[in-house]
């Protein structure tokens, strides 16, 4: 599993998560409202944005019939349909080049998730440096071989898939010309709870596909994101709005400004942390040897004197022997003269 890069970002084995910041349709349907979110997200330290690229009718047919009509009281978008949904949500393809502008501009890759091949061809017209395949294509085989044609990097989302699915996915990815691949766990539920995250599915995923893994996250808060990290995520993923109150199809399971800040902060405090499997002091602990308990010389003594608990004594600092010779010296005599105070060694016995 080799790093590489995303616009000189390295990914992967030793750099810190790379933090995406997904817009979706947070922006309301205003360009203004759109750019503030890529100004308060570089201003928050994300490393990326991501927009999505289609309109209601590549995703759909215009009904409100059966499947067509979203009636799950427990969804987000319950009473809506799914035309209706995308035609609020879709971000006007107009749009993206001052997007993509606004994100260079402060110094962050801005890229998105192509839903066919007209927006990959859009997509490409901007010269976007990677692609994102959202959980709900991540079986569009199609799809997939038209973006892994491009030879940028791509990021697939692994919500609903079945290892079998994943296979072919990432066979077909490959096979099409993709050579930089980066897969994210991710439970495509809106929000998620830490219950169904199922974090091993990392370590899992990094053997079976010899890849980056990453979290495509929605669930609530921070603690996910950092905890995955220590599993080995090596990008990070979270819906980003400038505030839940404005409300917005996905607001309700977005990240705002903080919150995002404190993401970035704490997954690479996280990635620090982790660095590797060792034993003894590292350079930093040394000077707090002389802290440890030894053995000392509590009373002062003469020659032939025997060591007694009154006066060997495991006390600080770490000058000493090492406690463990206690039982050992116990009842042995000095051979000189020694003041209180002094750390024990054999030498004292003469």
């Amino acid at each position: 599993m080799s790093p590489f890069s995303i616009a000189s970002r390295s990914i992967g084995a030793g750099s810190a998560p790379y933090i995406i910041a997904e817009m979706s349709g947070n922006h309301n349907g205003d360009l203004n409202r759109a750019l503030a979110i890529v100004e308060a997200a570089a201003q928050a330290g994300a490393h990326a944005l991501k927009i999505q690229t289609y309109t209601a009718d590549t995703m759909t047919l215009e009904s409100s019939e059966g499947a067509f009509f979203i009636s799950d009281p427990n969804s987000l978008w319950q009473g809506s349909s799914l035309y209706t949904l995308y035609e609020e949500a879709h971000t006007p393809w107009e749009w993206h080049k001052p997007i993509f502008d606004r994100c260079r501009a402060l110094g962050m890759v801005g890229f998105s998730s192509p839903f066919d091949a007209t927006a990959v061809d859009f997509l490409e017209s901007l010269d976007v440096p990677c692609y994102k395949v959202a959980s709900f294509e991540n079986t569009d085989i199609p799809l997939i071989r038209r973006i892994a044609a491009t030879g940028k990097p791509m990021i697939i989302s692994t919500g609903m898939a079945t290892m079998a699915e994943l296979d072919e996915s990432v066979r077909a990815a490959r096979g099409a010309g993709c050579r930089e691949l980066v897969l994210l766990k991710c439970t495509s539920t809106y929000p998620a709870t830490p219950a169904n995250t199922n974090l091993q599915t990392i370590p899992a995923l990094q053997t079976l596909f010899d890849c980056p893994i990453g979290l495509s996250d929605h669930t609530l808060g921070i603690g996910v994101a950092v905890a995955s990290v220590a599993l080995g995520a090596a990008v990070i993923e979270k819906h980003f709005t400038l505030s839940r109150a404005d409300g917005g199809v996905d607001a309700a399971f977005s990240m705002e400004p903080q919150e995002m800040q404190q993401l970035v902060q704490e997954t690479e405090r996280a990635w620090l942390a982790l660095g590797s499997a060792r034993f003894g002091p590292v350079d930093v602990e040394k000077k707090s040897l002389l802290f440890r308990r030894s053995l000392y010389i509590t009373q002062d003594l003469q020659a032939g004197d025997p060591l007694t608990p009154d006066n060997l004594r495991a006390i600080r600092p770490g000058l000493g022997l090492p406690p463990k010779y206690l039982p050992i010296l116990l009842g042995k005599r000095v051979s000189q003269a020694v003041r209180r105070g002094t750390p024990m060694h054999w030498d004292l016995l003469g």
